[in-house]
């Protein structure tokens, strides 16, 4: 595309620097949690406080490499574009640069679609044989060295939990941080003073915020003996004292950069941040064991597996509400607070740029405590199994803020997409656009989102928006089937081995024998990169061909269908797993008949169906929005040029 003039030039190597540093990122990560594995549990042995310190603060490494590598990322292609892009108008080239910068987050997204899906397929092959051989057929404990499958479970945490997360939200962080850059650019385009600031002012909180994500990791701490709900309260503390930090912060950041709508703009990073904490209390009420959600599902396991299942899933289906009211309420605050509060203005779509810009905004707040946010994620594998319920809410809150920033980020990356659109008519030339109706032709340089919307007839009256839509709910089902199937497939293989070396390796059970725990290892590597080429091509593919078959409003409702279904999809699978999950943890602690009783195995069969929930499907979806996202905008030139209809 960019030797056909189709694509900035540029555009290759922003690719691949975007997947290195998303690669490297989740490299460091993986590496500090398998050092920091072994000494949380020695921790763990003289103080809970000291394994907690431990495990959170490995986890923070993992968080700050990521905030650190993506604005090491960002700023080193400023300054490249910023040297090199000269035959510009003085408001049209922060345009250029901001746009050619977020296109290096589809380099992001597909890294973090293979570590995420391949990562997930990994670990949940080997987590389900080791479960439903070795806890519930040979009744072992988890993790027990005799299970040949435990190996490739532990490994498994950190591909998907460590590396996986790490490049998902990499991605998100940079998409927010350039997709916030590019409606600055756009929304100040003739006030070039001002342009400027609104493209470092999400790059300018960012910064700030991993300086006080850092000042909230060493107020991690908590009491001996100390209960679910204290260790959860310790970790809250410290994200939510760097979550107020940056909230005042931002009044002094806005007001210095002289922004007119400063108060307005602090109050949309607010709603950010809001929106992130509220996410996040809503996961832990609905699949920690300390809150009643989570103890029904254990409950139910007195009538058998199937209960479980119908309880699990009737509880993720209901946390749903939380994070998508909590979504809604934050786009509609973070707009409003960025054009006044002038409803009228945002009923007839005037200054709709500032408002885009405003939602932009609220996802760089959201993500601008990243550095702990994540590290409260990366130290569920490192604490399993020392500290492991903790670990398991701790990553479903993850989850939840990731797919909470991924809808929001989204949003931001739907309006960046027109920007492109523009670009890639310029790029061919064309400098009026002509509407259907007949009304006033408007320079495309000159065009607004309204201008744009007009002129491709992006209504729901138009069979091609809505036919992109149907495509994009159905990508989020069709995505999560085919990987839940390769969890299943497998798995299968990972039990038949299991058993086959119960059965033929004498002494397994009784401790004399050893078991063959790498070729458990190869079994799950050669299936997650076997299964993830399907579900990981299709995601690149549809975006293509629905841009070049249906042309712009299909995959503007595309990309509206692949949001909507995908973002309350991942946030029911995710619930209900870590839910499943605790369930069986609640019972393992002595409850209801505590480690092999029958409502123990019942809440074992649960937790087996809920991690490719939780762990390979869920996740990977919010990655899939924004990779669709991402590659609609690195294709709007092809779009543009060959789009059939």
């Amino acid at each position: 595309m960019a030797y056909f003039g189709l694509q900035n030039n540029w555009v290759p190597f922003a690719f691949l620097t975007g997947g290195f540093f998303s690669a490297l990122a989740g490299f460091f990560g993986m590496k500090t949690a398998t050092y920091a594995s072994a000494r949380t549990a020695n921790a763990a042995k003289d103080s809970l406080n000291k394994g907690l310190q431990v495990a959170f603060r490995s986890g923070a490494v993992m968080g700050l490499v990521v905030v650190g590598l993506a604005l090491l990322d960002i700023s080193a292609w400023y300054l490249v574009l910023d040297h090199f892009i000269e035959n510009a108008e003085p408001g049209h080239k922060l345009i250029m640069i901001t746009t050619t910068m977020l296109t290096f987050g589809m380099g992001a997204s597909t890294q973090a679609l293979f570590a995420r899906v391949g990562g997930g397929i990994y670990t949940k092959a080997a987590d389900v044989g080791a479960d439903l051989v070795g806890k519930v057929e040979a009744g072992i404990p988890e993790d027990d060295p005799r299970n040949p499958a435990t190996i490739a479970d532990n490994v498994g945490d950190n591909v998907g939990d460590v590396a996986g997360m790490g490049a998902d939200l990499y991605e998100s962080y940079c998409g927010s941080i350039l997709a916030t850059a590019a409606l600055g650019a756009s929304a100040f385009a003739l006030n070039p003073a001002m342009q400027a600031k609104a493209v470092f002012a999400p790059m300018i909180i960012a910064a700030i915020g991993v300086f006080l994500s850092i000042l909230g990791i060493f107020l991690v701490r908590t009491g001996e003996n100390a209960d679910m709900k204290k260790l959860m309260a310790a970790l809250n503390r410290g994200v939510n004292v760097s979550a107020l930090l940056i909230a005042l912060f931002t009044f002094v950041i806005f007001y210095l950069l002289g922004f007119e709508s400063w108060l307005g703009l602090s109050f949309s990073v607010i709603s950010g941040l809001l929106a992130g904490i509220i996410i996040g209390q809503g996961t832990e009420y609905f699949t920690s064991h300390s809150f009643s959600p989570t103890r029904k599902i254990a409950e139910s396991g007195k009538t058998g597996p199937a209960t479980v299942i119908i309880s699990g899933m009737g509880t993720g289906m209901i946390s749903t509400f939380i994070p998508v009211i909590t979504i809604a309420l934050a786009i509609l605050f973070s707009y409003l607070c960025a054009t006044g509060f002038d409803v009228q203005q945002m009923m007839s779509g005037e200054n709709l740029s500032m408002g885009l810009y405003g939602i932009g905004i609220a996802a760089v707040g959201m993500l601008s405590t990243l550095g702990i946010t994540l590290a409260t994620d990366a130290y569920g594998p490192i604490a399993d199994n020392a500290l492991d319920a903790l670990g398991n809410t701790t990553a479903a809150t993850g989850k939840g803020f990731a797919i909470g920033s991924a809808a929001l980020t989204a949003l931001a990356l739907l309006a960046s997409y027109i920007e492109e659109i523009k670009i890639g008519m310029l790029r061919l030339g064309e400098t009026v656009l002509e509407f259907a109706d007949g009304s006033n032709s408007v320079e495309i340089g000159k065009a607004g989102f309204a201008d744009f919307m007009n002129y491709y007839q992006v209504t729901l009256m138009n069979p091609k928006v809505l036919v992109g839509i149907f495509i994009g709910s159905m990508m989020a089902f069709l995505f999560c089937g085919l990987t839940m199937n390769a969890v299943g497939r497998a798995a299968q293989k990972m039990v038949e081995e299991v058993r086959r070396q119960f059965r033929e390796i004498a002494g397994i059970l009784e401790g004399t024998g050893t078991p063959d725990y790498a070729k458990c290892v190869e079994i799950s590597t050669k299936g997650a990169q076997r299964e993830m080429l399907l579900p990981s091509l299709l995601a690149i593919a549809i975006p293509i061909v629905t841009g070049v078959v249906l042309g712009v409003p299909g995959v503007m409702g595309l990309l509206a269908g692949g949001l909507g279904s995908g973002f309350v999809l991942a946030v029911f699978m995710a619930n209900s797993g870590g839910a499943w999950d605790n369930a069986k943890k609640f019972v393992e602690e002595g409850n209801l008949g505590g480690k092999g009783s029958q409502v123990h195995k019942a809440t074992v069969v649960g937790d087996t169906v809920g991690d490719p929930f939780k762990d390979t499907s869920g996740p990977s979806l919010n990655i899939l929005i924004k990779l669709m996202s991402m590659i609609s905008i690195v294709m709007a030139g092809l779009t543009v040029a060959w789009s059939l209809l």
